[in-house]
């Protein structure tokens, strides 16, 4: 789609908005309130990390539309004030509109797999550079100066639930002797929250479900059982979150989160009685590169998803 002075402005300011709610949000995980302007800098480095992902996942969209001369707008960026409760992360994410049918499997392949690798590389780099510059345990105490007066850091309150890939990095990575946050405590370092948002985005959106990238990538490497697969991602989920409901009646499983049970009635609403009808596509071959890269997509979202992502 072409760019114009309009298109520009309104993207850019969703950009800034954007940028301007993720800081607000950083400014919360330090415990600090985002009213206070001097505050402000404090959450800026959550405001480049995340805008950056969201940025790097939607351009690698946008440019590879581009390349394969299928219309697109610039990505939309979605703000959301953390301070309203709804969102810690101040942002609902980013997206681009296709304004045009994708009748080519190679680049209906290329376009979804383009965000989700970008988006993960930069996940990647920012927890391996999390893990390695870890500052010393005293500087949880500018977060929390009530620890200073406890025999050890508590283990209760809210806390993100490790990844495969976050589980490795935080064994292999950080330095003989650093101190590395438990999950109750990491989202107050910049580069750990950042990049565990990264993955745990990149996850959802890879999975193999209608117009999700993974739905894409699902619908030209296995294109007689993509809707099957989607079903039964659905129905996952739907187990999933079903779990996460059980401990409101006493009953502790320790696996899934009531947040999956929205995901599937979101994700339900892109399907058409239960199946994802698109623009048919031609039969040209993808490649073996290709078709390795898909798997690798595959590979990525197992070790990116959270079945328990949040705990409170």
């Amino acid at each position: 789609m072409p760019i114009t002075f309009r298109s520009l402005v309104i993207h850019g300011s969703l950009f800034l908005l954007t940028f301007f709610t993720v800081t607000l949000a950083g400014v919360q995980w330090m415990n600090l309130s985002p009213f206070a302007l001097e505050n402000l800098v404090l959450g800026l480095p959550y405001g480049f990390l995340i805008t950056g992902f969201l940025f790097a996942h939607e351009m690698g969209h946008y440019l590879m539309a581009r390349y394969h001369g299928v219309a697109s707008t610039l990505p939309f960026f979605l703000p959301f004030p953390a301070f309203l409760g709804l969102q810690p992360f101040g942002t609902f994410g980013a997206v681009i509109r296709i304004g045009s049918p994708v009748t080519s499997r190679k680049a209906l392949f290329d376009i979804g797999v383009a965000g989700p690798v970008a988006g993960f590389v930069v996940s990647l780099a920012t927890l391996a550079i999390g893990f390695r510059t870890l500052p010393p345990m005293e500087w949880i105490y500018s977060v929390h100066p009530e620890y200073m007066a406890m025999h050890a850091i508590p283990e209760t309150g809210m806390r993100f639930g490790p990844s495969m890939l976050y589980a490795v990095f935080s064994k292999i990575l950080p330095q003989a002797g650093a101190f590395v946050p438990p999950m109750n405590e990491m989202y107050h370092y910049p580069f750990l929250c950042a990049g565990w948002f990264g993955l745990f985005v990149t996850a959802m959106n890879l999975m193999p479900v209608g117009q999700l990238d993974g739905g894409h990538v699902t619908r030209v490497l296995f294109p007689n059982h993509y809707n099957r697969i989607g079903q039964a991602t659905l129905i996952g989920l739907m187990v999933l979150g079903t779990l996460g409901v059980l401990p409101l009646l006493g009953i502790e499983t320790g696996i899934g989160w009531m947040g999956w049970l929205f995901w599937a009635l979101v994700l339900a609403l892109m399907l058409r009685r239960g199946r994802f009808a698109g623009p048919e596509l031609d039969d040209e071959e993808i490649g073996t590169v290709r078709r390795a890269l898909g798997w690798a997509c595959v590979l990525i979202f197992l070790l990116s998803f959270i079945p328990v992502p949040i705990i409170e």
